[in-house]
């Protein structure tokens, strides 16, 4: 194929999907992603199935690295079998050079495998956005280099090591890989396309930016969520993770209105550090025949049900932004198919002429950017390890609990309900609704083989129909 385009991936780290501000967001400021959603085509309802471990963002980049379901992956995700055709390794095959920047969670052979170079590679699920431990690229892909690094305070203060080569100190993650992947610009000199990969940290937590961002933001001024709770109402299988101990035990507002502060500001950093990026760009000369694509690998509550995590199958947490903007993508359009990360693998080899492996089981979005079908899907599935399965249709979304022998039920109806606050499943009215929604969730388990997974398997053991 001839005159394929560039590609310039720009991944982000627990971004919800309603952090943009043209499209769901008065409060939070992001001109640079605006400027991508109106001159591009953004994806309203793009979610991840949910997790298969606490740290959600492994498996989510899993999945996008090889177009495969969550079931279908093996382990969590840590670390990829050549079975799995990766996007990179595929791209690379077909004559792409594809450099990576920034975090990559799926182990270092699977980089290897998917890059031809690389810079400032994080191996790793989060750290000090102040102090990145971060490697040199090792075509080898052992990346025998270790540091020191001490682990975060709410963690432990023992020394553990990471594999990197060198720790960046005093200078954002943000800026960091933003640097690298200007420099990439500023100095590709190959004939062939590229493939760049820049997977930001921010803005997961620590929620640390420069002083200027922060300041953006009155925590005073923010509205507490609507469906924020002290606490949630009911055990559903993780209430002690990680994630959930960033904030104290009864939420409480005041406090909740401080992190969003925090998480809006970070993410107005990376937006202002994006638009860096996308000057070179243009600089460059490249914007006509680059194809930029935004996303993000999970959602965030921040105080919404009472919780803070993703480690849940709530819209929050597995609802993520999704933008396509350059050559031959139309422009100033919202779509509201129902769409997953994995799709994006089988989408980019679309629009490179690239062929898509056969072990690739997401769905090119091409057709849904041109046509405004209504997309494949008609509903979508969701969980997250043993204790929570999930189904939502156009209308109704139906969560199920099993945790430590308890079983729960919710049904929500998002049309009148869109922040899922009023339980339906146990009125008589909705009988019907839920039995079809439980027919529906055991559909998606046979497709998926969620029952074969050793998560699938305690589930619905103990969340019988």
């Amino acid at each position: 194929m001839k005159n394929r385009p560039n590609i310039l991936f720009l991944f982000t780290d627990d971004q919800r999907h309603d952090t943009i501000r043209c499209l769901a967001n008065e409060l939070i400021h992001t001109p640079n992603i605006d400027r991508l959603v109106g001159s591009g085509s953004a994806f309203t309802r793009a979610y991840i199935p949910g997790g298969s471990c606490a740290a959600v963002c492994m498996p989510s980049r899993a999945m996008l690295h090889t177009g495969r379901s969550l079931f279908r992956l093996e382990g969590s995700g840590e670390s990829i079998p050549r079975a799995h055709a990766l996007l990179g390794e595929t791209l690379r095959q077909a004559g792409y050079h594809c450099y990576g920047i920034g975090k990559w969670h799926n182990g270092t052979e699977a980089f290897a495998r998917s890059f031809d170079d690389g810079a400032e590679i994080f191996f790793g699920g989060m750290d000090d956005h102040w102090n990145v431990p971060a490697c040199r690229f090792d075509p080898t892909g052992a990346y025998k280099q270790r540091h020191p690094v001490t682990r975060q305070p709410f963690r432990s203060n023992k020394v553990e090591y990471r594999i990197c080569d060198h720790i960046v100190p005093g200078k954002h993650s943000s800026e960091l890989f933003s640097d690298a992947a200007i420099d990439f610009l500023s100095n590709y000199r190959r004939k062939q396309p590229f493939f760049l990969y820049l997977s930001y940290m921010a803005p997961h937590d620590p929620r640390t930016m420069p002083e200027r961002f922060l300041r953006m933001y009155d925590p005073e001024l923010i509205e507490v969520p609507k469906n924020f709770l002290p606490k949630h109402p009911f055990d559903l299988g993780r209430l002690r993770v990680r994630d959930e101990l960033l904030a104290g035990f009864p939420r409480t507002p005041d406090e909740i209105r401080r992190h969003l502060a925090e998480y809006y500001a970070m993410i107005t950093h990376l937006d202002f550090e994006i638009g860096r990026v996308l000057s070179e760009l243009e600089r460059t000369d490249r914007i006509e025949d680059t194809i930029v694509l935004l996303a993000g690998d999970n959602g965030l509550a921040i105080g919404q049900h009472g919780l803070m995590g993703k480690q849940n199958c709530y819209d929050h947490s597995v609802h993520v932004p999704l933008v396509l903007n350059g050559p031959d993508i139309p422009k100033g359009q919202q779509l509201d198919d129902f769409v997953y990360l994995m799709d994006i693998f089988p989408t980019l080899c679309e629009l490179s002429g690239t062929a898509t492996p056969d072990s690739v089981e997401g769905v090119s979005l091409c057709e849904a950017l041109q046509d405004r079908h209504g997309g494949s899907r008609r509903s979508l599935f969701f969980a997250y390890e043993q204790f929570q399965r999930s189904v939502r249709d156009e209308r109704f979304k139906l969560i199920e609990y099993a945790v430590r022998g308890k079983r729960t039920t919710q049904l929500f109806d998002l049309h009148n309900d869109p922040r899922e606050m009023e339980n339906l499943a146990g009125r008589s009215a909705a009988a019907t609704t839920l039995e079809r929604l439980r027919s529906e969730l055991v559909k998606w388990k046979n497709a998926w083989g969620d029952e074969a997974s050793l998560w699938g398997r305690k589930f619905w053991r103990d969340c019988v129909y």
